[in-house]
């Protein structure tokens, strides 16, 4: 989900000579470097800026705040999530194509692992990013409930659709504690795994 960085945060502004962040994906390695150093609530906005040798004006061109670091490129991965469900067969069962669809949602390159668990961390365990991560869930399940509407039928906000994007969702989140507990793990097999027992439900076996 992000390429290489050409920047590295040394807590002070930028020196003589010194390269300044021009994209997205490296004002995001220098922010997530200062939120390992200084903790995600005591890194402000013109920390970020600072060390990354931009203004504030240029920082909020990349990003509408601080939170929206630690989510990324998250409105374009929605977009091809949604290019990925309309990619499944027509005849496919639907949590089979939920299953893959969010497998591959969650897939990341060997080299981005560990920002990709740090990522997750902050996600998932940071207070202050809480109330702003709900919104975000809000945002993927809206994915899942069109697809889910689409195949039965219905409207997104029915019953039926809602309920299975709640469900994907909370499947995932467990799928993601179950990896962050469990370093070297595989996070797609776990993924795969969670969404699988959830397409056949959760009863006692033979029963």
């Amino acid at each position: 989900m992000a390429g290489p960085a050409s920047v590295h945060p040394t807590g002070a502004g930028t020196g003589p000579g010194r390269r300044r962040t021009t994209s997205p994906v490296e004002l995001e390695r220098v922010a997530f470097a200062l939120f390992d150093s200084d903790g995600f609530e005591h890194t402000t906005v013109e920390r970020i800026a600072r060390t990354a040798g931009i203004g504030r004006r240029t920082f909020f061109r990349y990003f509408e705040s601080k939170n929206d670091v630690v989510w990324g490129a998250f409105t374009e991965q929605l977009d091809g999530m949604r290019e990925r469900f309309r990619a499944r067969p027509a005849d496919e069962p639907l949590m089979e194509s939920i299953r893959a669809v969010v497998v591959e949602f969650n897939r990341v390159e060997p080299a981005e692992t560990d920002r990709h668990r740090r990522r997750l961390e902050l996600i998932l365990r940071v207070p202050a990013l809480q109330a702003h991560s709900t919104l975000r869930y809000a945002e993927w399940r809206a994915v899942v409930a069109d697809f889910a509407a689409d195949r039965l039928d219905t409207s997104p906000s029915a019953l039926e659709p809602q309920t299975i994007a709640h469900a994907a969702l909370g499947a995932a989140l467990a799928a993601y504690d179950h990896w962050l507990e469990r370093p070297g793990s595989d996070l797609c097999a776990t993924l795969d795994v969670a969404l699988r027992r959830l397409a056949v439900g959760f009863a006692p076996r033979g029963t």
